[in-house]
């Protein structure tokens, strides 16, 4: 399981970042000020920092400085807009920077495309009884494989990257079909119910109503 550091002075986003990554399948620690994270790399091995930049006392471009040796990927999270920071920020060694706001899939992916650049990507991750491997795209229940077709394996991938989020049948369906929804929910629905019947969460992935489906955990 890989782990990610982050370091992010604003606790509530923090939390946030680490909650939804630890559902992802990593593992995380946080750190809210520059001093505090170069304990932790000085101690600990990661595969990956998240790094904002406006950070209590040595800031995200000074700590870069001490990460670069190492070989950790870092991806900049922070406020500064401005391209100039941008650049700044690339040259300095980051492998990606993501502005504030943010969406946490659009997280969830950068991460990963940081990770498999480095060959460090997360193969496994449960929910509930069920282990997926996303290399094999094998999916067992209570150590029993399941069958899944590729839409259905699709459609359980996006439920977990975004769990206890209500998805619109539009969205699902762009997301899982590649094309734009043209009102039909009948494909959306069927697919839905066949997959989650079979991995018997009939009870965790939830009909919201005039809007899609849910994820509980």
């Amino acid at each position: 399981m890989n782990k990610i550091l982050i370091v992010e002075d604003e606790k509530a986003i923090s939390n946030l970042i680490k909650i939804n990554l630890t559902d992802a399948g990593y593992r995380c620690e946080c750190a809210y000020d520059g001093i505090q994270a170069a304990d932790f790399i000085e101690k600990e091995s990661y595969e990956l920092i998240l790094l904002d930049i406006m950070l209590p006392k040595i800031n995200g471009y000074e700590l870069i400085e001490y990460i670069r040796p190492l070989e950790i990927p870092v991806i900049f999270l922070t406020a500064k807009c401005d391209v100039r920071d941008k650049v700044k920020g690339l040259k300095l060694g980051a492998d990606d920077y993501i502005t504030k706001p943010f969406e946490i899939i659009e997280l969830l992916a950068r991460v990963e495309t940081v990770l498999r650049r480095y060959n460090k990507s997360v193969h496994h991750f449960n929910l509930f009884d069920i282990n997926v491997d996303t290399n094999s795209r094998i999916v067992k229940k209570n150590s029993k494989v399941i069958n899944l077709t590729v839409k259905e394996y699709e459609l359980l991938i996006l439920f977990a990257q975004n769990k206890n989020i209500a998805l619109f049948r539009d969205r699902i369906y762009e997301k899982v079909w590649g094309e734009a929804y043209m009102g039909n929910s009948r494909t959306v629905d069927l697919h839905v119910q066949r997959m989650r019947k079979k991995l018997g969460l009939e009870n965790k992935i939830v009909a919201v109503y005039k809007i899609g489906y849910r994820l509980e955990v």
